[in-house]
């Protein structure tokens, strides 16, 4: 699917709490001041849509879709930038009550992988979770995107299922 992955909306929460990977306060994997970390605006929207369009085969937020997330109460979207372009962006979920966040997608413009956005989103995500009082995230990846998988792991998320048939295009997803 490239480089990025996206959690299914099937409602299904199916949490190991034990399993998820624990968020550490202050934790930075980016030392770099090229990367400036926010949270999405309405007017972000247009950019969103076109880094939907060029990262993503299948699987794709629909501009509504996208539009709902930037207002709702439930998720967090956040934004990365490289000298003022947009670099990539991240979607966090939450359900009241729970302890457990839930990382529904990321993904990187491909002229700014290498950069650190990746662990630069990852982390704001992370921030993100904790500002809401969840103990870990969980998060899905296309089982071919090994960029995706080595960098969960570089942050203390550990694998703990696999879901068949997951994606659009008929492939399985690692549950972190």
């Amino acid at each position: 699917r490239g480089p990025v992955e996206k959690v299914g909306d099937n409602g299904k929460t199916d949490i190991i709490p034990l399993r998820c990977a624990p968020m550490r306060p202050g934790r930075s994997p980016m030392k770099s001041l090229r990367i400036r970390v926010r949270s999405a605006r309405p007017a972000d929207l247009e950019e969103l849509m076109e880094l939907e369009q060029r990262i993503f085969a299948t699987d794709r937020l629909s501009r509504p879709s996208l539009r709902r997330l930037l207002s709702s109460a439930s998720a967090t979207v956040i934004v990365a930038e490289i000298g003022g372009r947009l670099a990539g962006a991240a979607v966090v979920l939450f359900r009241t009550r729970s302890t457990v966040a839930r990382l529904y997608s990321i993904g990187v413009a491909p002229q700014m992988t290498g950069q650190g956005v990746a662990p630069a989103l990852l982390a704001a995500a992370e921030r993100a979770a904790m500002a809401r009082k969840c103990r870990c995230m969980r998060l899905e990846v296309h089982v071919t995107n090994a960029a995706a998988i080595s960098r969960y792991g570089k942050s203390g998320y550990r694998q703990f299922g696999r879901r068949a048939a997951y994606y659009e295009d008929g492939g399985d997803a690692l549950q972190f």
